[in-house]
């Protein structure tokens, strides 16, 4: 009778392990604690570190013109994305050009070598460069946030331009080099600039001064960042009115600029042209969507 009692139990214990298991798998739910490079891994990853990522982000991943690949701040970035947002940044856009682009195996071997760096387990198997395995591994959340210093004190800033002059100066050179990617790939090679003839080329003429891609990620975030600009207090319209900053649709309009902005940059981060062409229509919709209440000589409130 106890014989037949014990392996019962054990066929419970074993159908519950693979049940969590398998649980686990459906609901994506593996971290990057659970082992997800090999120790052989992280050396390499180690090797190609120092000869291709220190001079940005420091002998001991602290950050220096680069940011941390360690620590809190590391952890307080990471812990909201998949380990497959970390993966194909660094293999896609680091290191900084001019320098040669790091292989699928490389950029899987300084992932590995983070980790390790990073105290968490390695396991049997190497890392892959695989997004669809990759979006399923997630950070943990940090044990302890990081404290924020206190705001006060802090001069409060006047505007200096209306709405329109904001949109005209930033907004729209911006918007413009997200848009001119739908005809022209950042990354390749283009003649030199030239300074005369019709037009500007915004994204030709910052390619001239950094990397062209690089150029697109600098128009994306200043998209999603001037979008704080539309809500300033104390800031006009062109014709002298108020921006209504607390009229639910401006806000509404303002974080749909917000995303957009923000969309572009992830977007951006793909290195690749047709997934920034993609990227426009949301940046189009949440314009147009904000012009057709808002926009106009006479108002800058809802008729």
């Amino acid at each position: 009778m106890n014989l037949r009692y014990h392996r019962l139990i054990g066929t419970v214990l074993i159908c519950l392990i693979a049940g969590s298991s398998l649980l686990a798998l459906q609901t994506g739910g593996r971290s990057v604690s659970d082992g997800v490079y090999t120790d052989q891994q992280a050396t390499r990853g180690q090797a190609i570190y120092k000869a291709r990522c220190t001079s940005c982000h420091g002998d001991a991943l602290a950050g220096r013109t680069g940011p941390p690949l360690s620590g809190n701040d590391f952890a307080s970035t990471w812990h909201t994305q998949p380990l497959s947002e970390l993966a194909y940044k660094i293999r896609r856009t680091m290191p900084k050009l001019p320098d040669v682009p790091l292989t699928d195996a490389e950029a899987a071997d300084v992932v590995a070598y983070v980790l390790q760096f990073g105290k968490f387990p390695s396991g049997r198997a190497e890392l892959v460069l695989n997004e669809a395995t990759l979006k399923e591994v997630k950070f943990p959340a940090p044990a302890v946030a990081a404290a924020r210093a206190p705001e006060t004190g802090l001069p409060s800033l006047t505007p200096s331009g209306s709405v329109n002059q904001v949109m005209r100066g930033i907004l729209f050179p911006s918007a413009n080099i997200i848009f001119t990617v739908q005809t022209i790939d950042p990354g390749a090679k283009r003649p030199p600039v030239e300074t005369t003839g019709a037009g500007f080329d915004w994204l030709a003429w910052g390619n001239s001064v950094y990397p062209a891609w690089e150029v697109v990620d600098y128009a994306a975030i200043s998209l999603a960042e001037s979008a704080k600009l539309m809500l300033t207090p104390g800031r006009r319209c062109e014709n002298g009115r108020p921006v209504p900053v607390s009229d639910p649709d401006w806000i509404k309009f303002t974080l749909e600029l917000e995303a957009a902005g923000k969309a572009a940059y992830k977007a951006s981060q793909t290195r690749n042209q047709e997934t920034v062409s993609d990227s426009t229509n949301q940046l189009n919709d949440s314009c147009m969507n904000c012009h057709r209440v808002f926009r106009g000589r006479t108002r800058c409130v809802k008729p």
